[in-house]
Parts: C-alpha cells; sequence; structure tokens
C-alpha cells in the first residue's frame, strides 16, 4: 500500500504588489482557481478556502512576486519574521 500525503493547510498567500506586472500566469496555472486579476491588473487571493497548496503559483510567477505560507512551515524569511512583506492577501469580498 502507498503511503498517506499529508496535505499542507495554506495559512497565507503573499503576493508583492510592487515585483507583480500583472501577466496573469498566476491566475492560469492554479488549479483550484483561487487567484484572480483586480481591477489594478494585479493577481489577489479570491478564495484560498480552494488552495491544494500544489506551489503552481508560486513556481510559475516570473517575478518572483508570491509566496505561499502553510502550517507546516511555509516560505517564510530567513529569520522567520514577516518582516519586509509588501502585502499579504487576505480573501477579497
Amino acid at each position: 500500500m502507498g503511503k498517506k500525503i499529508k496535505k499542507e493547510k495554506v495559512k497565507a498567500i503573499v503576493i508583492r504588489k510592487d515585483f507583480c506586472k500583472g501577466c496573469g500566469i498566476c491566475v492560469a496555472f492554479c488549479p483550484g482557481h483561487v487567484l484572480e486579476m483586480g481591477e489594478d491588473d494585479k493577481a489577489f487571493v479570491k478564495n484560498i478556502e480552494a488552495c491544494t497548496a500544489c506551489r503552481l503559483c508560486e513556481m510559475r510567477c516570473p517575478d518572483l512576486a508570491i509566496e505561499l505560507h502553510t502550517e507546516a512551515g511555509g516560505s517564510d524569511t530567513a529569520d522567520g519574521s514577516e518582516e519586509g512583506r509588501m502585502e499579504s492577501v487576505e480573501q477579497r469580498a
């Protein structure tokens, strides 16, 4: 029998608006339709609950503007702080 893979729970998806050029690659690759393009032509988190933590958005972003943070550790700064983040994106209504 195969091993069970523990699913990571997503705490936050950080999108650095100053890095994002609005290409939409992250939106196109997201299998859960978590991200959308905003009126400012930048990506934003539409439905974080649908995130499967596949990290395709993070891997495909050519500008390194996206970081996925999970309860298992995720992508924090070297000292574990959130200092220096431009915007921790929350779900928009």
